[in-house]
């Protein structure tokens, strides 16, 4: 039997239930970007466009957004770094997404930061710092 690393394991829920979780919300559906937030505090978002400092005003974000994202056409993730220590991982990456906002296609590239906390339900992520790429997709 071959046992994964929490890293692998870390990895693996972040390229599926994550992922999974991001393209929901661009093409208008939050929940289940709620499932991978923490509802544990201390929560904080730093979105592109966007500010929360606690759980709730954070999911107050993730339905004003799902609202705004519709059609989603494609989610590129481009992982820069990620690690785990204990029960505490973050990630580095590019996210390049296409989508319509507001009834109108658009493609950006944000850079993102986030970190994540094992809770007793899996990962969730504890804090996000994201902003858009000065020259736009690459």
């Amino acid at each position: 039997m071959i046992l994964m690393s929490d890293r692998e394991d870390f990895l693996a829920w972040f390229t599926t239930t994550w992922l999974d979780g991001e393209v929901a919300l661009h093409d208008g559906d939050a929940s289940p970007r709620f499932g991978t937030w923490s509802e544990h505090e201390p929560v904080t978002l730093f979105g592109a466009w966007f500010t929360a400092t606690d759980a709730v005003s954070a999911r107050e974000v993730f339905t004003k957004l799902a609202h705004t994202f519709s059609h989603a056409a494609s989610n590129e993730i481009e992982l820069i770094a990620a690690d785990v220590s204990g029960d505490m991982a973050y990630t580095v990456q590019r996210e390049i997404t296409t989508a319509d906002i507001d009834g109108e296609r658009r493609t950006y590239s944000l850079r993102v930061t986030q970190v994540y906390r094992r809770e007793e339900d899996g990962w969730k992520v504890v804090h996000r710092h994201g902003d858009e790429e000065p020259d736009g997709p690459r």
